[in-house]
């Protein structure tokens, strides 16, 4: 099967070489990289034009999506994709050379529509020490060929079968293009038409975790995002019937937050990395507060 590779990026020219060097390496090949750069300068075409002088083994087609909006970015890869599969890497992420045969491989495998990986942080040595123990980029992972529960349906490391993001009116929701969250929507979507969507646990990129992000304001903000993003998917109805209903989802998250708060203060004498984890517990349930509020944080503003 042909395989495509989406890469959306803004702004991380060191890093996009890197992936793209990684990319040139795969033991199965793609057949075409689309980068769209976010960037109104263009800041990345003097990166892919490098790559493209070196007769990389694949065709290599970039665009320039001016307004900043990530979800139009993923979309304008979208329609530039020609594969009947399409992988999704993130400008950030290193891949290692049989990502995309282990990607691929799963999908055979487990008949399915769609392929998930895991994303493995690499935290720099120099961390604050309450940042390596605490785990704070670790998402869960499971067995190999598992479907992957709603709540968990995320981008980064994806291999989709490409007719289905053909077939549907609407993509990447632009309404999420400031704010994230624009993943998971979409492929909540694709599994409620009927997708089946399993996880690969050998199909492993990592990701350097960036200096800017060693903190705990970073880890509230994110966290507040995530708890923004799973709000506003549950009401909508992505994650399947509205069961949970707003008056029930609202009273638990301002329980939770409460819980989680209280938790963080008397958790700090065993360690600062306790206190911080209830922290980002307490901020999640916040976020999710914030949905009913009509706020909501633009981490891509």
């Amino acid at each position: 099967m042909t395989i495509s590779v989406c890469i959306a990026t803004f702004r991380r020219v060191d890093r996009l070489a890197a992936v793209l060097d990684d990319l040139s390496r795969q033991t199965l090949l793609p057949i075409e990289i689309v980068v769209v750069d976010n960037d109104a300068d263009g800041s990345a075409a003097a990166v892919v034009e490098a790559r493209r002088r070196t007769s990389p083994p694949f065709a290599l087609h970039y665009a320039v999506q001016p307004l900043k909006n990530i979800a139009l970015t993923r979309n304008r890869s979208v329609e530039m994709a020609a594969g009947e599969w399409m992988a999704f890497i993130d400008d950030d992420e290193r891949a290692p050379p049989d990502w995309l045969a282990r990607l691929d491989a799963a999908a055979k495998a487990y008949a399915a529509d769609g392929v998930l990986g895991p994303v493995d942080p690499v935290v720099p040595p120099e961390a604050p020490s309450w940042i390596r123990r605490g785990k704070f980029y670790d998402f869960p992972r499971m067995a190999s060929g598992m479907v992957v529960p709603p709540n968990r349906l995320r981008f980064g490391n994806v291999l989709l079968r490409a007719r289905m993001l053909r077939d549907i009116e609407v993509c990447f929701d632009p309404a999420y293009g400031l704010t994230g969250g624009e993943d998971g929507d979409l492929l909540s979507r694709l599994v409620l038409a009927g997708a089946r969507i399993v996880w690969c646990d050998e199909a492993i990129v990592r990701e350097p975790i960036e200096h800017s992000r060693l903190s705990l304001a970073w880890l509230l903000r994110r966290a507040l995002r995530g708890g923004q993003d799973f709000a506003r998917h549950s009401l909508s109805g992505r994650y399947g019937p509205k069961a949970t209903g707003r008056t029930r989802l609202l009273v638990r998250a301002l329980a939770q937050l409460i819980a989680a708060a209280t938790l963080s203060i008397l958790s700090l004498p065993l360690g600062r990395h306790r206190a911080a984890h209830w922290l980002t517990k307490a901020s999640a349930n916040l976020g999710k507060l914030s949905v009913f509020m009509g706020w909501h944080y633009h981490e891509y503003a």
